[in-house]
């Protein structure tokens, strides 16, 4: 039963992450209360590992997760969850779309969905900084305000930002760089 469980929970995220592969986290945070699959430790491996891998970020997660609670059958299993949504729903939609594309009501949606996109992503992409930057765990034991924030995890992640900015390289310089700068950082 675990395989249609996968199946159907990713599915589920399928069918409503719209904006791609960062949109789906929300989705993992839900899942991960719901199933006990992974811990929120193990969704923050699965964005590094779905960044600095080949392939959509959303597939790389879903083959995690099925990975990992079921082996290859259980990664085949959540990825055909994830991706038979967006399947159906677009060819529905192109063939909308090519008939009503100049309709405003269509095009009011469309706005209206890029804003909920880019809401998903937002909300995704501060629960990854919360992940990295915060340590309210330690914070929980100790009480002392100095064990809240990972200083370095952050110093870091604002110097990677400039640096990329700045420079504008190819971003798997800077996924090989921060594997390195991270084992030398927890030395």
């Amino acid at each position: 039963m675990l395989i249609f469980r996968l199946f159907w929970e990713f599915f589920k995220t399928g069918l409503f992450a719209i904006g791609g592969g960062l949109a789906t986290l929300p989705f993992l945070y839900d899942m991960q209360a719901a199933t006990g699959w992974f811990t929120l430790d193990d969704i923050s491996n699965m964005i590094a590992i779905s960044e600095s891998t080949p392939g959509p970020m959303g597939i790389n997660m879903a083959t995690y997760t099925g990975f990992t609670s079921m082996g290859v059958l259980g990664g085949i299993a959540a990825v055909a969850g994830l991706v038979t949504p967006s399947i159906i729903i677009i060819i529905i939609v192109s063939n909308i779309l090519e008939k009503f594309k100049t309709n405003k009501y269509v095009q009011y949606c469309m706005y209206g969905l890029r804003a909920a996109s880019v809401g998903l992503i937002s909300v995704a992409g501060l629960r990854v900084a919360e992940a990295a930057f915060l340590r309210t765990q330690l914070f929980a034991e100790t009480g002392s305000l100095t064990d809240l924030f990972n200083i370095k995890a952050f110093i870091f992640g604002v110097v990677l930002y400039v640096v990329y900015k700045k420079t504008g390289k190819h971003p798997i310089i800077y996924i090989l760089a921060s594997g390195v700068i991270g084992v030398i950082l927890s030395l």
